[in-house]
């Protein structure tokens, strides 16, 4: 498996002989030149999630890509011309199947209602598996050998970053959700996440290193 961070929420996995684009938002860069993708994910409809501008120009380019989401962002991207479909269960595209995790963006405040939101666990065989949570800390993915986790945002506190980590304890975890973070605050969230979180994870900062690769049982 090699996974590039594009930036914040924005990840492409090439799995086997598939290729998926996680959550192309505002935040991200670089995910416009993307080519031959077989799948775009959208966890939920916030645009640091789902660029309005930028991800109809993504498709076009990707003509063959089914794009899979919450049935929340299900408007916003017809409204945009996109035929887009609703998670229902586990989804194979190509080699990877696609499970649907969770239901319900994290509470930012009790004055703004919450929104649909779906994680979403990858799965191949000969490949380590892959969860990444959207905009929530309570889904349910069960053991994955490489996890996303959000490393700073609104609607989550550090010690909740940290006992994500702790709770699922994945061989490798990458930090994910940090557009909003000047260098040296990242640099602190960062060091909670490797100093605060499981000692069986090893961390892997992904930001400007093109595609990393990850091996199964690594």
């Amino acid at each position: 498996m090699r996974i590039t961070h594009l930036g914040h929420a924005c990840v492409l996995l090439e799995m086997a002989d598939t290729r998926l684009l996680i959550d192309p938002g505002t935040f991200a860069e670089g995910f416009s030149e993307v080519r031959d993708l077989d799948a775009v994910l959208v966890t939920h409809q916030h645009p640091d999630h789902l660029d309005p501008e930028r991800v109809p120009g993504l498709l076009a380019a990707n003509p063959g890509a089914r794009v899979l989401t919450d049935a929340g962002s299900l408007e916003t991207l017809a409204g945009l011309g996109i035929d887009a479909q609703a998670h229902d269960g586990p989804t194979v595209v190509g080699s990877v199947t696609v499970t649907p995790v969770g239901e319900l963006h994290a509470l930012i405040h009790d004055d703004i209602p919450r929104i649909p939101n779906v994680g979403v666990r990858l799965d191949a065989d000969g490949e380590p598996s892959f969860f990444h949570p959207g905009d929530a800390l309570d889904a349910e993915p069960g053991e994955v050998d490489v996890l996303a986790f959000p490393l700073q945002a609104p609607w989550q506190r550090s010690r909740e970053m940290t006992a994500f980590l702790r709770r699922w304890a994945p061989r490798h975890a990458m930090p994910v959700h940090d557009g909003l973070l000047q260098p040296r605050g990242r640099e602190l969230y960062l060091g909670q996440a490797r100093g605060l979180g499981s000692p069986d994870t090893e961390i892997h900062d992904l930001a400007g290193r093109g595609a990393v690769e990850f091996g199964l049982g690594e």
